[in-house]
């Protein structure tokens, strides 16, 4: 994909088809170390550098599995990189193509035993604006894999290796690069039960580079398709996200509505309709106020019956535990005919 400039919403994405026969041994590596002075350089450097990031770091980070509803890619990132310690590069001298998982490795030390770490690679435009180009994060007690916890020794150096997701993307000519660490990454990842403080000692990123011209490598037939399904339109679908800031006590809550709309099948009758609610709230220095709440309404109908579900559930965390609670509702014709309430609490195990 071609560069672009940050926006949480794209009708379309230019860029053209690539194609290898020896991925991915086929790429160039690209070797840059974090500097002291918040550079990406050529030259190995230690560095001695505090992150401890507010928790409302990650606003900008959008939805994990974006499909389409709106507003839901990641925007803007200068927000999250004021959050968070970040190393640039110096205007590129020629076009970038990244093209597969960057990798970066770090010497860091933690001041908790439970700690976690969120990576963003980001393009910097000449003015300033931030896209995400790709990102990883990682549990520190998941260091040497998934399979069991392992606690941190506060202040011990450790070497971690975060894999990126898989990306093609293109840094144009005299635009810049950045590479943005935080301890936090809401909501997308809920936190640590204690705020931790990482101290980076050393670091450097991988980039997989292609150079990859500027026309289609791979031809592909013109697609299939079914014919459109025929609705008619009753209820107009709508998405929106919103951040809400509470100026008593200072917690912050994303807002997302997911109006689904309501529509008449043309072909049988039946009409449905949905819209999913979430909200996600938390406090800049509180990790354990952290909420999760969602309601979703799902509604179908004919001529002479109407049948809706009203689906609950909602995540809190102590130090020990996170709760969970979820409820369900079934109605016929506005009459409640079955509900059932679960709950459950799970222990942390330096999550």
């Amino acid at each position: 994909m071609e560069g672009v400039r940050p926006k949480t919403w794209y009708a379309s994405r230019a860029g053209h088809w690539i194609a290898e026969t020896n991925w991915p041994d086929s790429l160039q590596h690209h070797i840059l170390y974090l500097q002291s002075d918040h550079r990406l350089d050529m030259n190995a450097a230690d560095l001695s550098k505090v992150v401890g990031s507010p928790q409302t770091c990650g606003a900008a980070s959008g939805e994990y599995c974006a499909i389409w509803l709106g507003p839901e890619m990641p925007g803007d990132q200068r927000g999250d990189d004021a959050f968070s310690a970040c190393f640039t590069s110096e205007p590129l001298q020629e076009r970038m193509d990244i093209v597969g998982a960057p990798k970066l490795q770090l010497r860091l030390s933690s001041d908790k035993p439970a700690a976690q770490i969120a990576v963003r690679l980001n393009h910097i435009q000449p003015d300033g604006a931030a896209t995400r180009i790709t990102y990883g994060v990682l549990n520190l007690a998941h260091r040497n894999g998934h399979e069991k916890s392992e606690a941190l020794i506060p202040g011990a150096d450790i070497n971690i290796e975060l894999v990126m997701d898989q990306v093609a993307y293109r840094v144009p000519k005299g635009h810049a690069i950045r590479v943005a660490i935080s301890t936090s990454y809401w909501p997308l990842l809920w936190p640590v039960a204690e705020a931790a403080e990482i101290t980076l000692k050393g670091g450097a990123i991988d980039l997989p580079l292609r150079k990859s011209g500027d026309a289609d490598e791979r031809q592909f037939l013109p697609p299939e398709t079914a014919d459109p399904w025929k609705i008619a339109q009753l209820r107009t679908p709508k998405n929106s996200r919103r951040h809400i800031t509470n100026m008593e006590t200072g917690e912050v809550t994303l807002e997302i509505i997911d109006d689904f709309g309501s529509a008449r099948d043309l072909e049988h009758g039946l009409i449905h309709g949905s819209i999913a609610r979430e909200w996600w709230t938390i406090h800049p220095d509180d990790p354990l106020c952290a909420s999760a709440r969602t309601h979703w309404t799902c509604e179908n109908s004919r001529e002479g019956w109407v049948t809706r579900t009203e689906t609950f559930a909602n995540m809190t965390s102590d130090l020990t535990h996170f709760h969970l609670t979820a409820r369900l509702e079934a109605y016929e014709n506005e009459e409640l005919i079955f509900e059932k309430d679960l709950s459950e609490s799970l222990p942390r195990d330096l999550r």
